[in-house]
C-alpha cells in the first residue's frame, strides 16, 4: 500500500488534498509509458507539437479563476496575485512556443563541395522535472513546454506542497490532445525521486529547489552521465545609486522584496542604498512596507498572505532577531498587522538598517518577507557587498545612468543583470544561475539547448 501524501494549507493548517505516492511499480509503468510514447512523438513536425501545445496553454488559461483558488490554498499567495502567475504562464508558453522553429532547427556550418554538414537537435528522451512550490507554475512551465516541444516526453514531480499544480497541467495537456503518455505526473517522495533520476529511461533532469535540494539531485544523478539542470536560491542584491529615481525605486524594490511574502528566488534580500539619498530612500521604502494588508490570501483585499508554513516564517523570524541583537533596528511595527502571530505562517513584513555582512539576514538566503538595507559611499563598495555571497542569480541598478549600468553589471556574479527592475523573467532571455544559485538554463532559445543535445550529420554525397 503506498504513503499518503497530505497537504497541510498555510491558509488556516487544515489538510486540504490527500493524493498517494507511487510505488516502484507505478513508477516503472510511468516510465515505460513515457519512453514509448516519446519515441513516436520525436518524429511529429515541431508545428504539430506547436499546435498541441498552443491548446494547452489556451485550455490552461481557461481555468484561471480554480488555478487561483488552488494556489491561495496550497501555498498561500493572495488570489488578487495569483491571476498574475497565470498571465506569466501564459506569456513564457506562448513564448517558447513562437522561437521553437528557429531553436531546433539544423545548424548549418560553412558550405564544403561533395559534402552535406549540419547539426541536429536531438531530444533527451524522458525528462524529469521536478518543481518547486513558491511559483507552481511559472517554474515548471519553464521547462516543461520546452521539452514537450523538443520531442521529449515529460515526468512532472512537483512539490509535496502543490500536487494539484501537476495534476492542471496534466488536464490541460490532455484536453489540447497530447498523445497518451507523453505528459505523466507522479507524486513521489525524495527516495523514490532519487531512484528515479538513477532510472535509465530518464535522459534528463531539471531541477528547481533549495540548495541542499540541488545537491541531493546532483548526486542522485553522479553514476550516469545525463545532464542536469539545477535553478536553487538566491539572495538577490539591488543598488540605488544617487542619481535613481528614488520614488521609482522604492515603489518597485518593495513589491521586489514583499510579493509572494518574499518567498521569490530572485526577489530582493538586500539593498544598496548611496549616501546621498539613503535617509530618503529608506523613509519611503519603510512606509510603503508598513501598508501591507496581511490576512487570509482568499481575501479580494488581502495583498499579503501567509508564508508557506510556521516553520519557515518562525526561520525567518530568527534571522531578524539574531540581527536586532546584533545592532540591527526594525522599522515596521509587526504588532500592527492583525493577523501576524508567532508561531504561525502569517509573518509581518519587516525593514532593516543598521545592518551588515556579520548577519545572516544579509547572507544566507530569508525567503521571505525581510529585507536588509545598507548605506554606501558609491559604486564599487556596492560592488563588493553585491558580490559578497555564496548566491548568484539576479541583481539590479537603479540608475538613470545606462552607461554606468553597463559597466557595473559587468562585474556583477550573477546569471541576470537589472537596470530599473528586479524579480522578474523575460522568456526571451536566459535565466540561469551561478555559485550556490545553480547550473543551467531555462528561456529564450538558450534554453532549447539544454533540452536537446546536438548530433552532427557528415554526409559525402560524391565518391
Amino acid at each position: 500500500m503506498s504513503d499518503i501524501l497530505k497537504v497541510i494549507s498555510p491558509v488556516d493548517g487544515s489538510v486540504y488534498v490527500e493524493r498517494p505516492l507511487a510505488d516502484d511499480a507505478a513508477i516503472d509503468r510511468t516510465l515505460a509509458k513515457a519512453a514509448k510514447a516519446q519515441k513516436a512523438w520525436k518524429q511529429a513536425s515541431v508545428d504539430e507539437r506547436a499546435a498541441i501545445c498552443s491548446r494547452f496553454v489556451d485550455e490552461f488559461v481557461s481555468e484561471a479563476d480554480g488555478i487561483t483558488e488552488e494556489i491561495a490554498w496550497q501555498m498561500g499567495r493572495p488570489r488578487q496575485q495569483a491571476y498574475g502567475e497565470v498571465r506569466g504562464f501564459e506569456e513564457r508558453a506562448r513564448h517558447m512556443i513562437a522561437i521553437a522553429p528557429a531553436a531546433l532547427s539544423d545548424v548549418a556550418v560553412e558550405p564544403r563541395e561533395n559534402f552535406n554538414r549540419f547539426i541536429r537537435r536531438e531530444p533527451w528522451g524522458v525528462v524529469l522535472v521536478v518543481a518547486a512550490w513558491n511559483y507552481p507554475y511559472l517554474i515548471a512551465v519553464n521547462a516543461v513546454v520546452p521539452a514537450i516541444m523538443s520531442g521529449n516526453a515529460v515526468v512532472l514531480k512537483h512539490s509535496g506542497q502543490t500536487p494539484l499544480c501537476a495534476e492542471r497541467f496534466a488536464h490541460a495537456f490532455k484536453a489540447a490532445g497530447l498523445p497518451d503518455g507523453l505528459f505523466q505526473v507522479l507524486h513521489m517522495s525524495h527516495g523514490a525521486t532519487e531512484k528515479t533520476i538513477q532510472d535509465p529511461r530518464v535522459g534528463y533532469v531539471a531541477f528547481t529547489g533549495s540548495v541542499p535540494g540541488g545537491y541531493a539531485i546532483q548526486q542522485a544523478a553522479a553514476k550516469r552521465f545525463i545532464g542536469v539542470g539545477l535553478e536553487l536560491g538566491g539572495k538577490d542584491p539591488a543598488f540605488v545609486r544617487a542619481d535613481a529615481d528614488v520614488d521609482f525605486a522604492v515603489e518597485n524594490l518593495v513589491d521586489g522584496s514583499f510579493f509572494n511574502s518574499g518567498q521569490s528566488c530572485c526577489g530582493i534580500e538586500r539593498i544598496y542604498v548611496h549616501g546621498d539619498v539613503y535617509d530618503r530612500f529608506v523613509d519611503g521604502f519603510a512606509d510603503m512596507a508598513r501598508q501591507y494588508k496581511l490576512g487570509n490570501p482568499l481575501d479580494e483585499t488581502t495583498n499579503m498572505g501567509p508564508m508557506v508554513r510556521a516553520s519557515a516564517a518562525d526561520f525567518v523570524r530568527g534571522q531578524i532577531a539574531d540581527a536586532v541583537k546584533a545592532g540591527a533596528t526594525g522599522l515596521v511595527d509587526a504588532g500592527t498587522f492583525d493577523a501576524n502571530a508567532a508561531g504561525t505562517p502569517y509573518m509581518a513584513p519587516q525593514v532593516l538598517v543598521g545592518v551588515d555582512h556579520s548577519m545572516q539576514v544579509m547572507t544566507e538566503e530569508s525567503f521571505g518577507p525581510v529585507v536588509g538595507i545598507m548605506k554606501v559611499s558609491g559604486d564599487d563598495e556596492a560592488v563588493a557587498l553585491m558580490n559578497d555571497s555564496d548566491f548568484g542569480l539576479t541583481a539590479s541598478v537603479w540608475t538613470e545612468d545606462e552607461e554606468a549600468a553597463l559597466e557595473i553589471g559587468d562585474q556583477i556574479e550573477t546569471g541576470t543583470w537589472f537596470m530599473n527592475r528586479a524579480d522578474y523573467l523575460d522568456p526571451a532571455l536566459a535565466w540561469t544561475g551561478v555559485k550556490h544559485s545553480g547550473r543551467g538554463c531555462t528561456l529564450s532559445q538558450v534554453g532549447y539547448e539544454h533540452m536537446t543535445r546536438p548530433k552532427s550529420f557528415h554526409l559525402r554525397t560524391k565518391i
